[in-house]
């Protein structure tokens, strides 16, 4: 549905956004993630048809962005973090000017701004003045007037900034509502939102995409977490022969959570990481066969899942070297 090949823009010798591809698929909900200055702002401006790339292209259903721009925008809806609305209107003239914007016959208006003031729970301010409203009704039509038209491609920008914790979980209910039949690119710093609602994560670093991969696949690693009555040098004689294991390590005594470490000294714990394209299920099975079979006594044994959060910082702390940037998104993705 949406093809983005070698999208690049500059201001001046910065590189804001250096040569990035992707594709989505319509029905897609996928996270837009960086640091500040990463360049997330600059390709969702690109995206929505607001700034030019100095090279690349953008394509919606097989339609470039750049030689149809006006007809591209009509089927793009985006909430910008900073929305510029006009202030002084109420909330019903400007949607009904937005609409206006998008191209609705007066029929098919009516019908919309119908539907996205409920879908945006915003009834009981709809005669109210935009600069009256609080951060959250704000923030809500602003998600109205991104949805009018009911467009092919969503871009949002910290959609649930300000909204309180029901509001923020009836949004994200929304967000998957609409990608029934849109897809929808979701930008923002919580990471819990990333979590709750999007299928895909795409993650920038100093204007390079680092990481592009599917939530499930980036939570899985190729390590095995147990606990065991079995000593160190026993368990390495025992787990040797296991061709899957590249190395075993003893988890310091800081990790097993304080006074119960004390309280259980014969209980060791062990991160088993393995060697790349092995089964980690298949794996974990003949891992507490062989234990228990050699008499020890087996606690617990489970895959080590890494969250989002942690992803995150490790991109983070990438330089800006192309070779580096690249030799660690594969390695991020090959754990995976």
């Amino acid at each position: 549905m949406l093809e983005v090949s070698s999208l690049s823009r500059s201001y001046g010798d910065f590189m804001a956004v250096d040569t990035v591809g992707f594709t989505i698929q319509q029905g897609e909900i996928v996270g837009l993630l960086g640091h500040n200055g990463a360049g997330k702002t600059t390709i969702m401006k690109m995206l929505s048809g607001y700034l030019e790339p100095n090279q690349g292209t953008v394509q919606i259903d097989g339609v470039n962005l750049a030689d149809n721009l006006k007809q591209i925008q009509q089927q793009v809806g985006y909430l910008p973090e900073n929305l510029p609305i006009y202030q002084e209107m109420i909330v019903a003239d400007y949607l009904d000017y937005v609409a206006e914007l998008k191209g609705l016959d007066t029929q098919e208006k009516h019908t919309e701004i119908k539907r996205v003031v409920e879908a945006t729970e915003i009834e009981s301010k709809l005669l109210s003045p935009i600069n009256t409203l609080s951060r959250g009704f704000k923030q809500r039509v602003g998600v109205a007037q991104a949805i009018l038209g009911k467009p092919k491609l969503l871009i949002l920008d910290e959609p649930t900034n300000g909204l309180d914790p029901t509001q923020t979980e009836h949004m994200r209910q929304l967000i998957r509502d609409i990608a029934e039949h849109a897809t929808v690119i979701l930008s923002t710093h919580i990471m819990q939102e990333v979590d709750a609602v999007c299928d895909r994560v795409l993650i920038l670093s100093s204007g390079k995409l680092v990481v592009d991969a599917h939530l499930h696949d980036l939570r899985h690693t190729n390590q095995i977490r147990i606990s065991t009555s079995m000593n160190k040098q026993s368990i390495d004689d025992k787990l040797s022969e296991i061709d899957a294991i590249q190395s075993i390590t003893e988890l310091d005594r800081i990790e097993q959570k304080g006074e119960q470490a004390d309280q259980q000294p014969d209980i060791h714990h062990y991160r088993l990481e393995l060697h790349p394209g092995h089964q980690v299920q298949a794996l974990s099975a003949k891992v507490s066969r062989t234990l228990i079979e050699s008499g020890a006594e087996l606690y617990q044994i489970q895959n080590e899942q890494r969250d989002l959060e942690t992803l995150f910082r490790e991109v983070s702390t990438l330089d800006g070297n192309r070779n580096s940037i690249i030799a660690s998104r594969e390695g991020l993705n090959h754990a995976a």
